[in-house]
């Protein structure tokens, strides 16, 4: 039989996949001889077989029984004993943090008669009531699944019938009556009476923590994360310990640095006389961790202590949660803690710096979502701003939209493409979708450690927390300022994660400090701020590691010459279809429309010393480094005008008695050519082979470009590749032309121009007979967009409007297959045409030009498949850099 249920003590940290993160922690610091309160793990393999059965595992509830037998033989007394009961609290605890799994539960154990004696054995009766009534409250709402507000408008009615504004103000007559109130709505709201029976209270609780695994918050949550499914969660049974008992009682979080700026320090909220969800909650406004010093030195100096072990230990930020019940220190849980982005890059680089990390487990601290996040502009500090009020800087960034004051209105706006701020008192795991669709979030209570401050940091959204001065009134959809301004639903506010401060209206926003240095304008070295001097290290340490080049996809030279700023090696896409719209169009359509060879070679003619000059300026920026220039590769109907137009344009003179001869050759020519499909039509290297001299055009205009730059000193390195080829015939045909033409112009210039002609392998067909195609091909270029077309048979355009937030919904996909790389069928294609092309050409140069090239996760992927590039858009080459660096640190640590 499988053993299910763990102690404390029989675990350790690198458990997480059976105890998950919380029960392993604990163990860890059991065995750190920290002062935890005992207790036990249900683990993640009863979930599992919970889930797939639909009844708890056999020996689950023997396993248990004998556990509980242990814990409370260690504690002295009995789970609910009458008169001096041992109370537990029940608590989720997956492999990965989840703010949409089940809240925590505490005080189980009680009832009408364990109450008493909990009184009695503490001396205090409003501290056993107030106890009592939090365990009606958080089991109606988290394992009843009762409405919270309930609960929450009956405490707000007794502050107001006693005229108070405070829970502290409550005394134990009030929690008394509350407690028969709450009694009353689980018996209205469940059709029975709150169960009495100490273990059957902890058997609902465990099986509670079971089914939120699939729980919707949860579900969205691990498809926002990319969490695996079939993970499951494991359970935390803890003997509880009150900071409850008065004001020599307290509860608090704490972070060994602070989680918002990476900055060195202890940080943290406190809270006296409270437990520990009242932290997260945010409740009651905290105090800053420093004044728990001034209130119980003794357990401070301790704490202090136990936070440099565990970060010694762990040898990263470490989150903490502790209570302190009558001046002894107790500790619930540490885990890595979550970050900002800002935090991560300083964080790393401090480790590193002081000898606690290496530079290749550095970069696996940081990721390309946190250093794109940096990317990302900051409000103008020269503009006007109309300030309404400052709040905590939780989660850094700049964030502009209308405010919004519950979930659902921040789904249903940003679902119409309205940019929002969700503004809430403060928020809870029932807020997870809304803060997911939201630019950013603003609450009125809690702290740096608050729910809505911790998650947005895990996702990288912008949070002001604790902005007091803001009155937000959620049933009236509105906040108030001090001076009586009103900010109604749906105004432009403006909230700056960085500094706390909330603004009326849209604030400009200017490029980050982390772009001005990409860009060349800020200072890199010992010159640079601390961020962008970390930033700085850790490209560093990126570039040195990374095995895989990165290049952008560019067609100016002023993006060449960004994407050469950023840190490009070379562009692996130039398109050259954007060369040929605007004011030259009209010369393609001439081309297009030509009946005789002389027409075709007049309008080719007039190309060519534009497109020549459209490649001398970006060869001169990447002077040095490789240019992929892409052959023409549009559906054909962008060069033509719409049909139903020029149907009327031509109806309408014939109406008028008057003739167009050229647009009635046009009409023709759009009804000869159109398609129903034009993506699956006439382009790429089909367009090549039918229009006679116009893929030849180009290859002329790039190769007198190259010559010319030679004969002025330069060193260009032009890569002519040739798109949408489905059999290796078709590439032949265009490759024997463009050496024909290179040859020529070599000569006529009198210098060498040998460049390599590859091809782009967008179609399954060219993936799937890459061994063939090869033997005619110097490079691949994997366009990794089209090839995802046409693996899904999707039209990109059309299906994310139409189809794909109901595919994310349902969990068709965890995300976009355009955003990150479908590994197992389009991933699969690319393994195959490397493998098979690099067999029949062992030299074969291997590279992706798709936007896959800068997602993070893809970038890891192209790794391992042994690719020798990525490109990607210019502001997305540094991260691409840093991930491409990464997974080779990642391969070289795993040996």
């Amino acid at each position: 039989m499988l053993t299910y249920v763990y102690e404390f003590s029989e675990g350790n940290k690198d458990l997480k996949d059976l105890l998950g993160g919380k029960g392993a922690n604990l163990a860890e610091m059991t065995n750190l001889g920290l002062p935890v309160p005992p207790g036990f793990t249900i683990t993640t393999e009863a979930c599992r077989a919970y889930l797939a059965d639909g009844a708890m595992p056999d020996g689950l509830a023997e396993q248990v029984e004998e556990k509980l037998r242990a814990l409370e033989s260690a504690m002295g007394k009995r789970l609910g004993q009458p008169d001096d009961p041992l109370l537990v609290s029940v608590r989720s605890g997956a492999k990965f943090s989840m703010p949409g799994m089940m809240e925590t539960v505490l005080n189980i154990g009680l009832n009408d008669e364990s109450v008493r004696g909990l009184a009695e054995q503490a001396g205090d009766e409003r501290f056993a009531w107030d106890s009592y009534r939090r365990l009606i409250q958080m089991f109606g709402k988290t394992v009843q699944g009762i409405d919270g507000e309930l609960f929450e408008e009956a405490i707000e009615q007794a502050k107001r019938d006693k005229g108070v504004t405070d829970d502290l103000q409550l005394d134990a007559a009030d929690f008394r009556r509350l407690v028969e109130e709450f009694k009353g709505i689980v018996a209205e709201h469940t059709g029975r009476e709150f169960p009495a029976d100490p273990r059957e209270q902890m058997d609902l609780a465990v099986k509670a923590v079971f089914e939120s695994w699939n729980a919707p918050r949860a579900v969205l949550y691990r498809r926002q994360e990319r969490i695996p499914v079939d993970l499951g969660t494991a359970v935390n049974v803890c003997a509880m310990v009150f900071g409850n008992l008065g004001m020599d009682s307290g509860t608090g979080v704490a972070f060994t640095r602070d989680p918002a700026t990476g900055r060195q320090g202890v940080y943290g909220d406190y809270l006296a006389n409270a437990q520990g969800e009242d932290v997260v909650a945010g409740i009651r406004n905290t105090v800053p961790l420093a004044e728990l010093e001034r209130i119980d030195k003794r357990s401070h100096d301790e704490l202090m202590s136990i936070m440099e072990t565990l970060e010694n230990h762990y040898r990263d930020l470490c989150d903490i949660e502790f209570t302190i019940e009558r001046g002894k220190l107790w500790m619930l849980q540490t885990r890595v803690g979550k970050r900002t982005a800002a935090a991560a890059f300083r964080i790393a680089d401090q480790l590193v710096e002081q000898g606690m990390i290496t530079r290749d487990e550095a970069l696996e601290r940081v990721t390309g979502d946190q250093l794109a996040q940096l990317m990302f502009p900051r409000f103008d500090e020269k503009a006007e701003r109309d300030l309404l009020g400052t709040g905590m800087n939780a989660s850094p960034g700049a964030a502009v939209g209308r405010a919004v004051f519950d979930s659902y209105t921040a789904v249903k706006w940003s679902r119409s493409g309205e940019k929002v701020i969700l503004c809430r008192r403060e928020t809870n795991p029932d807020d997870l979708e809304g803060m997911l669709a939201a630019e950013g979030i603003l609450t009125s209570r809690g702290g740096k450690t608050s729910h809505a401050a911790v998650v947005a940091r895990g996702m990288g959204k912008t949070c002001v927390c604790g902005a007091e001065e803001l009155d937000v009134d959620t049933k009236n959809r509105r906040m108030r300022t001090p001076g009586g301004r009103i900010v109604e639903e749906g105004d432009l506010i403006s909230i700056d994660g960085s500094t706390g401060q909330v603004f009326l209206g849209e604030v400009p926003v200017v490029d980050s400090p982390v772009v001005r240095y990409f860009d060349g304008a800020e200072p890199a070295g010992a010159q640079a701020d601390d961020l962008v001097g970390a930033v700085d290290r850790m490209m560093a340490a990126a570039d040195k590691a990374r095995r895989m080049g990165v290049r952008a996809n560019a067609d100016t030279p002023e993006d060449a010459a960004r994407a050469r700023r950023m840190g490009a090696q070379g562009i692996g896409l130039c398109r050259t279809e954007h060369m040929f719209l605007g004011d030259r169009r009209p010369l393609v359509e001439r081309l297009i429309l030509a009946d005789t060879g002389q027409e075709r070679e007049e309008a080719l003619a007039a190309l060519l010393p534009l497109q020549r000059e459209d490649f001398t300026g970006i060869f001169d920026a990447l002077d040095g480094l490789p240019v992929t220039v892409r052959l023409l590769d549009p559906p054909l109907h962008e060069f033509l005008p719409d049909i139903t137009e020029l149907s009327v344009r031509v109806a309408v003179a014939e109406a008028r008695g008057e003739e167009n001869e050229n647009d009635l050759r046009l009409l023709q020519a759009v009804h000869r050519l159109h398609e129903q499909n034009p993506m699956l039509g006439l382009r790429g290297v089909r367009l090549g082979l039918v229009v006679p001299g116009l893929f030849t055009m180009q290859v002329r205009a790039i190769a007198q470009a190259a010559a010319e730059r030679i004969r002025a000193g330069g060193d260009p390195r032009p890569e002519i590749m040739i798109p949408l080829v489905g059999t290796v015939q078709e590439l032949e045909i265009i490759r024997d032309e463009s050496v024909r033409v290179l040859r020529e112009v070599g000569e006529e210039y009198g210098v060498g121009l040998e460049f390599p002609v590859g091809t782009m392998i967008e179609l399954p067909r060219a993936a799937l007979t890459a061994g063939q195609i090869a033997e005619s091909a110097e490079f691949f270029s994997f366009g990794t967009n089209d090839l995802t077309q046409t693996v899904w048979g999707f039209s990109r355009d059309d299906v994310e409007a139409s189809f794909f937030s109901s595919y994310l919904e349902k969990g068709v996909f965890g995300v976009s297959p355009f955003e990150t790389l479908d590994t197992d069928g389009v991933g699969r294609l690319v393994r195959i045409a490397a493998q098979e092309g690099r067999a029949a050409r062992p030299g074969l140069k291997l590279g992706v030009c798709g936007e896959h090239g800068g997602d993070p996760a893809s970038v890891h992927f192209f790794h391992g498949a042994g690719l020798d590039y990525v490109s990607c858009s210019p502001f997305r080459v540094p991260v691409a850099r840093l991930e491409a660096g990464r997974a080779a640190a990642r391969e070289r640590r795993a040996g």
